[in-house]
């Protein structure tokens, strides 16, 4: 077994490797950016080399530069994680070149599968069976329509070299063919370096179910069963779990097979995935094989028991399969949900800044948090924004959504937005809970999971309340806070806005204990705050809450959900006119790919304006209203700052 294996990799999966190498008496080295010079994974690895400048290309995309990391530490292999070069043909041949054991698949492996496109040509060799479609050379935009015409609408466009949702579109109707398939080779070429797209039948409410594989040196190979992650946004996973339900013993076996038929057909080493769509009649097509681990590889730990980390290391150091097929069983059922820095209202937009406050379910039986990130670390641009990846496991999927639930409500942050809210109600919501899933589910159930926004409960504002109060009384040198007058009571007005809504409450100091009056409503009030802890009565029923205070506003966490309060001046007036004019800013930091409106036109409200790459994705600012665009105030290949104006616009008058 290795003494020292260098992680060329990040975030939460480089803390999970480390998490297992330690536990197996291995070194670790980690490598970081300039933007990640105090990071998680830094601090828990034995060792950290510096590869370079923030952006990825310049650093955990650099193969010299890891590669003289791994010589520098004396590292016997290298663990790629997954995403960056983890599926990298030419840095698994520059590990080999350098005498390191690039802990994954062979090289003709990667290159089998590498091109979306060849590895449908092998599968069908193999006998796999494959969704229609076009994955030829000729990548002429006429070529590419006329196949898409021939297909038939709706078809997917997907990026050739692709993965994680990236370069992947479905066109719907002819007219739209072309722009979406701009849109997709730009996104592709930016991510991998290749615009090299196929295009493929669309099946109509498909499962996304992929079977993890595994093989050895000794030409061994099993399957451990399936994940179902149909759950998606962007053609990226936001929840995964397995087994995957509805499936029958007959379908499985059949899934199994041609699992293990793929895997053999390139002579895999290590873990992969090979990916399928299943369609309503229970017809299951090949979509394509991930040779690495996969962020969703916890949910096939929890139902088997196994450390899938523990069995790569043990194959690339030339160790047997721990189990045989025959060997392998799975109990209960797994849910993982990816906590991630967006804003789901707002087309899941990427959040950046610092985590003011941060607290994660206690890992149990029962529940497993894999977190890139602590308190206080910071959600920057340059990577991909997650925060964590939160697992559940019982004895049955009803339980495990239980669990699920208790946990999100469990798991509180501040600082930056986040999607635990959307998550909780996707989780709720009767059609996951009934296991009535297909890719389209957060479309088809958009009313339920993006409601509109509803008023706080009054309770929200009386907290906010007491902890400004309580908040004074525990300054020290400011004089006396609790409200006694010589003559009678104090009142004062405090004023806070949440989202949309703004409530002001008259508060009225008594002996002991405060009035508070919300709109018609009046309660008697008292509490004590501990750290970040309010323990509150509220006409005699006891309330408690976390509150968080950070950048001028409160964020409370009651009953499992999280409100950001602002404290508001009741006396000030904001000015009113103006020129009617808005500027649309950027909302985050990213490269102007495509000015798509003219200046002066006129447009609708929703019409898309201009796009924004950032994050490695492509984003649309839109209209806000029906009205015109007077000026751009960027060009094309701008690198933009966060809150950047980027164009003039003027609503239209009524």
């Amino acid at each position: 077994m290795f003494e020292k294996i260098l992680i060329a990799n990040r975030g939460e999966i480089a803390c999970r490797i480390i998490r297992t190498a330690r536990r197996m008496g291995i070194k670790t080295v980690a490598v970081f950016s300039d933007a990640d010079a105090n990071a998680r994974h830094v601090r828990l690895a034995d060792e950290a080399v510096h590869i370079g400048p923030a952006p990825a290309r310049d650093s955990y995309l650099a193969i010299e530069n890891i590669i003289a990391a791994a010589k520098r530490t004396d590292a016997q292999a290298i663990h790629p994680g997954y995403g960056f070069l983890s599926e990298n043909e030419a840095f698994c041949r520059a590990c080999a070149e350098a005498g390191i054991v690039f802990i994954g698949p062979p090289v003709e492996a990667i290159r089998a599968m590498g091109s979306k496109s060849e590895a449908k040509k092998l599968m069908e060799a193999a006998g796999v069976p494959l969704t229609p479609g076009y994955h030829g050379d000729d990548q002429s935009p006429e070529r590419l329509l006329k196949e898409a015409d021939a297909i038939g609408y709706p078809v997917l466009i997907k990026a050739a070299a692709g993965g994680g949702g990236k370069g992947m579109r479905r066109v719907d109707t002819r007219e739209d063919f072309l722009a979406e398939l701009a849109s997709c080779q730009r996104e592709a070429l930016s991510a991998f370096g290749d615009a090299h797209v196929l295009i493929e039948r669309y099946v109509v409410r498909p499962r996304h179910v992929e079977v993890q594989v595994f093989g050895d040196t000794h030409g061994t190979c099993v399957h451990l069963f399936e994940r179902d992650c149909s759950v998606q946004r962007r053609h990226q996973k936001v929840l995964e779990e397995a087994p995957a339900p509805g499936l029958t013993g007959k379908r499985r076996g059949e899934m199994g097979r041609a699992a293990l038929e793929a895997a053999r057909a390139i002579k895999y080493v290590g873990a992969g995935t090979v990916e399928f769509i299943l369609a309503p009649d229970g017809a299951f097509y090949f979509m394509e094989m991930n040779t690495r681990l996969q962020v969703e590889h916890p949910v096939t730990e929890m139902i088997t028991g196994l450390d899938l980390v523990e069995w790569q290391l043990r194959v690339a150091a030339g160790e047997p399969l721990p189990l045989k097929q025959d060997q392998l069983a799975f109990r209960g059922h797994a849910l993982e949900a990816r906590i991630y820095a967006e804003d789901p209202s707002k087309g899941f937009l990427p959040s950046i800044g610092k985590l003011l406050f941060l607290s994660m379910p206690a890992d149990g039986a029962h529940v497993r948090v894999d977190a890139g990130v602590d308190e206080g670390d910071v959600i920057s641009p340059h990577y991909d924004p997650m925060i964590a990846k939160l697992i559940v496991w019982d004895e049955t999927r009803e339980k495990a959504l239980s669990r699920m639930r208790a946990a999100l409500a469990d798991f509180q942050i501040a600082g930056v937005a986040s999607n635990i809210g959307f998550l909780s109600r996707l989780v709720a919501c009767g059609a996951f809970a009934q296991a009535n899933l297909d890719t389209a589910l957060i479309e088809r159930e958009s009313a339920v999971l993006f409601p509109p926004e509803a008023p706080p409960p009054d309770e929200v504002f009386f907290l906010a309340a007491l902890t400004q109060i309580l908040g004074e009384q525990g300054v020290k040198g400011c004089g006396r806070h609790d409200g006694w007058r010589l003559n009678g009571a104090f009142s004062r007005a405090m004023a806070f806005r949440c989202g949309e809504f703004e409530n002001t409450v008259e508060a009225t100091y008594l002996v002991e204990i405060y009035r508070f009056a919300l709109g018609k409503r009046s309660v008697s009030a008292r509490g004590r705050l501990t750290g970040k802890m309010i323990a509150a009565e509220f006409d005699g029923q006891h309330v408690q809450a976390v509150v968080v205070a950070a950048c001028g506003a409160l964020n409370i966490f009651l009953d499992g959900a999280a409100h950001k309060l602002e404290k508001l001046d009741p006396l000030d007036v904001a000015a009113e006119g103006g020129s009617g004019h808005g500027g649309l800013l950027a909302p985050m930091p990213g490269r102007i790919i495509t000015l798509l409106v003219e200046p002066g036109e006129k447009v609708e409200k929703g019409a898309p304006l201009l796009i924004l790459e950032a994050m490695k994705m492509e984003h649309k600012l839109t209209a806000p209203a029906t009205g015109a665009v007077r000026a751009f105030y960027c060009v094309i290949d701008d690198q933009v700052a966060e809150g950047a104006e980027l164009i003039d616009f003027e609503p239209e008058t009524i």
